[in-house]
């Protein structure tokens, strides 16, 4: 299906402390093929596949020491250090990568790979369709969480790269985890599983629904061809990312950075479509207009798709046995206002790991972060995580 390549690990480097030490090159590779094609599991075919990604670290000589990162839904192949020196911001997990941090990198080769279906490089929605030399839009195929692995473990064989020391990822990226093991049970040693779950619950995909309505409504949406029309679906992709980030935090996370704070002035303002009188909103604002310049509306719609249809239990015949083949040690982590992947869900994922017989271990972490805590709390996340390893 997919050669081994030449070089391995073509960015295999150092990966320092100092920002000279810390620039990383954007890579990619072509998976797949038409007469070799990914099957997807909605039937379809799928080829040629790029995928972008990122390494950091140097590739052991038995090639013994690879962690596999998984992003979450809205993140990137772009997890530590910058592309350049000029570059204002680092990868979304920089704290949490390099020497002597949570994945240390003076130990471990670190790969992170762009979603299938995602926007920074990855073949998607935006990715220019063969048959139509147009982007694809909706004509894009629905993808799974069990897609999303697959091409990631092509990546790795393609790398010669058959066995992982860990997979890590939180929320979607825990999800991602979870199949890993269920797809590949003996060639992992550790998974670790962020702030997730082995589904979806209702809630969450109710916060998903709205958020893809959202971006169905905006008359810029054009059912999913606005890519050549000037015009994009922002106020859509804004308020979807508006919505989903109300479920990342917390109601102590609120109160505390913002309360009942009035935006630009001490007193009311009385104005009805005064968009954002307090903080709160102005933040909320912030996020949604930051997200549109980064992300596109059609691969939200694709990626949220895949969280809601990732279920574990159903897709290998219940939660035991999609895990109780694999020799990976689990640690799975928690945190105590996380309400959109709250507790119970990693309780009940533990549970199934005990009556299997799996190495597991479990914390609850303390945070008033909610959801987001995994991309914050990055001490005590380095703390656990070293430990484990």
């Amino acid at each position: 299906m997919n050669q081994p390549a030449d070089n391995p690990a073509a960015d295999n480097q150092p990966f320092g402390s100092t920002d000279a030490e810390r620039i990383v090159a954007k890579q990619s590779v072509e998976l797949f093929s038409d007469n070799d094609p990914l099957i997807l599991a909605s039937g379809e075919n799928l080829g040629p596949i790029r995928v972008a990604y990122e390494t950091y670290g140097i590739l052991s000589a038995e090639k013994d020491n690879v962690i596999f990162v998984c992003h979450a839904l809205t993140g990137d192949a772009h997890a530590a250090g910058k592309h350049s020196l000029e570059d204002e911001k680092a990868g979304w997990w920089d704290d949490f990568i390099g020497p002597g941090r949570g994945i240390d990198t003076d130990k471990y080769f670190v790969v992170c790979a762009n979603v299938l279906g995602g926007c920074t490089g990855t073949t998607g929605p935006t990715s220019i369709s063969p048959k139509t030399s147009k982007p694809f839009g909706l004509d894009f195929p629905f993808i799974t969480v069990e897609d999303i692995v697959r091409t990631h473990r092509a990546l790795m064989s393609h790398l010669g790269i058959e066995h992982l020391a860990a997979v890590i990822g939180g929320s979607l990226g825990g999800m991602q985890v979870l199949e890993w093991v269920a797809q590949a049970p003996e060639n992992l040693d550790n998974a670790i599983v962020l702030a997730s779950a082995a589904q979806l619950s209702a809630q969450g995909i109710a916060f998903n629904t709205v958020g893809r309505r959202a971006i169905y409504a905006d008359p810029h949406f054009q059912n999913g061809e606005y890519y050549q029309k000037g015009e994009v679906p922002k106020y859509g992709l804004a308020l979807a990312r508006m919505i989903a980030h109300i479920t990342y935090l917390s109601e102590a996370s609120i109160e505390k950075k913002f309360g009942r704070r009035l935006q630009d002035s001490d007193e009311f303002g009385f104005e009805l479509q005064q968009e954002t009188e307090f903080q709160i909103e102005s933040y909320l604002h912030y996020q949604g207009n930051r997200f549109v310049e980064r992300f596109d509306a059609n691969s939200y719609l694709y990626l949220t798709r895949a969280m809601d249809y990732f279920d574990l239990a159903s897709r290998y015949g219940g939660l035991d046995a999609a895990v109780k083949n694999t020799t990976a040690r689990f640690l799975i982590a928690s945190y105590t206002t996380d309400w959109l992947f709250p507790s119970s869900q990693s309780r009940k994922l533990v549970s199934s790991l005990v009556s299997t017989g799996r190495h597991v271990s479990y914390c609850e972490l303390e945070s008033h972060f909610g959801h987001d805590a995994f991309l914050l709390e990055i001490e005590q996340l380095t703390k656990i995580i070293k430990a484990f390893l």
